[in-house]
């Protein structure tokens, strides 16, 4: 049990830097304040679709921040299962 709670807590710890580092890499999706006022010069087509960059790393974002979630929850599960 005790390996199976490091184990976990590893991989949560890597799937929190790896999340970081993504979400770190995006780039923002205005312009600043002339973006949120005036709109940004760049359309949905134009963009290039799932072809882009950031489009890559949002969906990689997504995956992350699943797992993150998702090993967190088992964390929890096991250290109060250990605790009692």
């Amino acid at each position: 049990m005790q390996a199976a709670k490091l184990i976990v807590i590893i991989l949560d710890l890597i799937s929190a830097v790896l999340l970081t580092v993504v979400i770190t890499l995006q780039s923002g999706k205005s312009s600043g304040l002339s973006g949120a006022i005036a709109g940004s010069s760049e359309s949905f087509l134009s963009k290039g679709g799932s072809k882009t960059l950031d489009a890559r790393l949002a969906r990689v974002t997504k995956w992350i921040g699943l797992a993150f979630v998702v090993l967190s929850l088992v964390a929890v599960i096991l250290v109060s299962a250990a605790a009692k």
